[in-house]
């Protein structure tokens, strides 16, 4: 008899490839995850991973039961949450995702609201890149995402919640320090400094920038807007910032200017994305609205 312990443990340990790492997440040892895996793979008649020194790589037939245990195991998830939608709304426990480019600018506006309208609701937050959370949603690891729409997703509902424009960040004695409004035209690959791969910002700056070949940049491998800004400021470069960043002041150093772009101006759409298949639509919907207040009276506007 397949037991939801075997298919919750074998999920974790299909996403981190790391008995080690999964029993972390099941937050159980490592032999007691191993010992439900193997009575996973004898009741299913076969290995389901290979086991070795750098971790456990699944087999032909692993990979087809952790597809299978990915849906049975959201389903579950789903079930569990018809008891949240039968409630009040935003109440109980949700499990919020969030990009690396909102999350610092947004989060503290976005709780204190929350808090304040629904007293009932405990938001537990998890910040990392888009298709991250992408993943997580779907598998049911978060109840819903913050990020920069569409994700184009069939599994995903999405609801759009504000504007964020970008700007240009340039040297102050830069030529595009003193063009008001600046031209995306005139940047080129090898002033432009962007986060690293993976980052969705990136992608959204190069379509800002849509005459640069991705395969001209200059590689820093930047993480955050504080590092691509002190490279901005020592001259090596430009990049492009979120509005919601610039409002909350992270723009303090003499050495920069921050430009907009003449009209229209680009920008991103920053919304909230759940499960289709989730019975909270009516939560998220009441969230989404909150992310929208939130991005509105961001810092500085």
């Amino acid at each position: 008899m397949i037991s939801f312990k075997q298919l919750r443990y074998f999920d974790f340990l299909a996403a981190t490839g790391h008995f080690g790492k999964a029993a972390d997440r099941a937050g159980v040892t490592q032999p007691a995850l191993s010992m439900q895996i193997r009575a996973l793979e004898k009741t299913l008649g076969g290995p389901l991973v290979e086991r070795g020194a750098s971790g456990a790589r699944l087999t032909e037939l692993g990979e087809r039961v952790a597809a299978r245990a990915a849906t049975v195991l959201a389903g579950v998830r789903d079930l569990e949450e018809l008891a949240f939608a039968q409630g009040e709304t935003l109440s109980g426990t949700l499990r919020l995702g969030i990009i690396p480019s909102v999350a610092p600018f947004l989060l503290p506006s976005l709780l204190g609201r929350a808090a304040t309208r629904y007293p009932d609701l405990r938001m537990s937050i998890r910040e990392t890149i888009t298709a991250t959370l992408v993943e997580e949603l779907v598998a049911g690891d978060l109840d819903a995402i913050v990020a920069s729409l569409p994700l184009d997703h069939e599994e995903i509902e999405e609801a759009a919640a504000f504007d964020d424009r970008f700007l240009l960040a340039a040297p102050a004695g830069s030529p595009h320090a003193a063009r008001s409004p600046a031209l995306a035209d005139l940047i080129s690959a090898d002033e432009l400094l962007l986060l690293e791969d993976g980052h969705c910002l990136r992608d959204q700056a190069l379509a800002v920038c849509h005459a640069i070949d991705p395969a001209r940049l200059r590689s820093f491998g930047a993480t955050s807007f504080p590092t691509l800004l002190q490279l901005v400021a020592a001259g090596h470069g430009l990049t492009l910032l979120p509005e919601m960043a610039v409002n909350a002041g992270i723009v303090n150093d003499p050495r920069l200017r921050v430009n907009r772009f003449a009209a229209p101006e680009p920008h991103r759409v920053i919304g909230l994305a759940w499960r289709r298949s989730s019975p909270r639509r009516r939560d998220f919907v009441a969230l989404a609205e909150l992310l929208g207040e939130a991005g509105a009276m961001a810092p500085g506007d």
